[in-house]
């Protein structure tokens, strides 16, 4: 599932539909100046805008799967979720990855910390939204809403949906030294099995798969009878019913992933897992946003989930 939301830009506006990520700090959009952009893709169009203001300078941003874009910078009017944010800086795209140009989206909307932009000095709109008082509460609110259970995921800015949550939230502190949203992870159980090591994550809520240190993410697999298929997934049997769910430690707090999400995508009666491994600098954690509801504070540095399946607690240094 790619998380994503519309976005209004420009005057008149334009609505453009953006992958909402919480690793990366950049707006940026296909333009009508980019000169590979998908011919499906929405592409905002600075000279028909008339809120547009230019910068000039010029941005480039890459991608740790090699992908990349580049463009330049100018300032316009943004509505997000409801708050219109004047002026917003907004990166033009000029050139794009192949794989920016055959999707479905309109590029990118980045919900981390404005000290990795690809321009320094450059606020982001979550930013602006608290710096220009259109929102009282340094939050978003999100709910992925997993595509089995009907979709119908949303962001709230400024507040959060309580409608949504299914157990009690619990408060995990953020490493942003990195510029995102940085967590320990200290250990997993499945079932009786128990998973002892610990490693450092990020919660990106743009990511698909549940990306796990080579030897963690092997454990998992053992656990579950699941084969490596020496390409950073494995095969696993589609019938999770006697699956117990896997369960992360995060801080002194426990959070389960359903048993039922171990399965990515199916073939027949087997599929490929939802978790894998590779050789990266920090691992995504995507699956328990899935299964939970999670409040991003950027003051507090801090994140709530919904701690919806609690067993023993553990301990666990926190930053």
């Amino acid at each position: 599932m790619i998380s994503s939301n519309e976005v209004t830009v420009g005057t008149p506006d334009m609505t453009l539909k953006l992958d909402f990520d919480t690793n990366f700090s950049d707006l940026w959009s296909a333009s009508s100046l980019c000169t590979n952009c998908g011919s499906s893709q929405t592409k905002y169009n600075p000279n028909q805008s008339r809120t547009y203001a230019k910068d000039g300078r010029a941005w480039s941003i890459s991608y740790g799967d090699g992908f990349s874009a580049s463009g330049i910078l100018g300032t316009g009017i943004v509505v997000l979720g409801g708050h219109t944010i004047q002026p917003q800086t907004i990166e033009l795209a000029r050139r794009e990855a192949s794989v920016f140009q055959n999707g479905s989206l309109d590029d990118l909307l980045g919900l981390s910390f404005n000290f990795i932009t690809t321009v320094r000095g450059v606020k982001t709109p979550v930013d602006n939204l608290i710096n220009q008082g259109l929102i009282s509460n340094p939050v978003f609110g999100v709910y992925l809403g997993k595509e089995s259970n009907g979709g119908g995921g949303e962001y709230i800015f400024g507040d959060y949906k309580f409608s949504k949550f299914k157990g009690s939230l619990a408060a995990i502190p953020v490493d942003n030294s990195n510029g995102w949203y940085g967590v320990i992870i200290c250990g997993a159980s499945i079932g009786r099995s128990r998973i002892p090591s610990s490693f450092d994550a990020t919660l990106d809520t743009s990511t698909s798969l549940l990306v796990l240190p080579n030897d963690v993410a092997r454990s998992v697999a053992f656990a579950y009878g699941a084969r490596d298929n020496y390409d950073g997934t494995f095969s696993i049997s589609c019938d999770t019913s006697r699956f117990q769910p896997p369960v992360f430690i995060i801080g002194s707090s426990t959070f389960g992933v359903p048993a039922g999400s171990l399965v990515y995508e199916q073939d027949g009666y087997s599929g490929v897992t939802s978790f894998s491994y590779g050789d990266y600098d920090f691992t995504t954690f995507d699956d328990v946003l899935k299964s939970s509801y999670i409040v991003f504070n950027l003051v507090a540095l801090d994140v709530l989930l919904d701690e919806w399946l609690i067993t023993e607690k553990y301990g666990c240094v926190s930053y």
